[in-house]
């Protein structure tokens, strides 16, 4: 294959996530049209918060690898855009304020107990990813930022139409995400149309793209399987009942 063209290869990558970017599973039409039980909204926050908790780590993985000051730099606050610092409390509490809002006690959700084996393994391998792989490959995998900002519109929306927890408070961290993202994606995508200089480079880039939308996919896939139908929770995955803030009152 021949080098594409700036433009070209950026066209190639947004329609990687066209074609197969997470909103188009069926678990995201349910949750954002109001299908999903308080059992299955519970189920789902419990899971994407192992993948909320995991981000820091990856990018903490991927800043230890990288010499550039400038690059480091750019990328250090992804970290604290996940972990807070003194100003901002940061995406990780504020998915576990979401916790507290659908009746999970937020300790037990941060303990990531309960948490599907099939999200552990495709999260688990995401951060492999960005541990091993070129720096290139790296930040090309966080490019599916680059399809967020339509899912986050598109679930404060659904959330709020459709469920009694959904509030301004409770959905924090995609408010939130609609102003971080943006200048996380432009650097980003800069940083992959200039450094995949090769057809080899680009097609690594495309190909880490396409995994990471693996790696997303498969996560809803699991939520599906276990907690849709036919129903089928895995042993030591989370049962309904189970880490609610009624318990921990009692």
């Amino acid at each position: 294959m021949t080098l594409q063209s700036r433009e070209d290869f950026e066209a190639r990558l947004r329609q990687i996530g066209a074609e197969r970017y997470h909103d188009l599973h069926p678990f995201h039409d349910l949750l954002h049209g109001g299908g999903c039980t308080p059992d299955q909204v519970r189920a789902w926050v419990i899971n994407r918060y192992y993948y909320q908790h995991s981000i820091p780590m990856k990018d903490a993985a991927f800043m230890s690898r990288v010499e550039s000051p400038d690059l480091r730099r750019q990328w250090r606050s992804r970290i604290e855009d996940h972990d807070g610092t003194d100003d901002n409390e940061g995406g990780i509490r504020r998915w576990l304020r979401l916790a507290t809002a659908v009746g999970l006690d937020a300790e037990y959700v941060a303990s990531c107990q309960g948490v599907l084996p099939a999200t552990k393994f495709a999260v688990d391998a995401y951060v492999r990813f960005v541990r091993e792989k070129t720096l290139l490959e790296a930040v090309a995998a966080s490019l599916t930022e680059l399809f967020a900002p339509k899912i986050h519109a598109n679930r404060i929306q659904g959330l709020l139409k459709n469920y009694d927890f959904a509030d301004d408070s409770s959905l924090s961290y995609f408010k939130n995400r609609l102003k971080e993202a943006p200048k996380d994606v432009a650097f980003g995508l800069a940083w992959v149309l200039d450094h995949a200089d090769t057809a080899e480079k680009q097609d690594a880039a495309a190909a880490a793209l396409t995994f990471k939308t693996d790696v997303l996919w498969s996560q809803l896939d699991a939520l599906w399987g276990a907690y849709v139908e036919p129903a089928r929770i895995p042993p030591g995955a989370w049962t309904p009942g189970e880490g609610l803030l009624l318990q921990k009152a009692s």
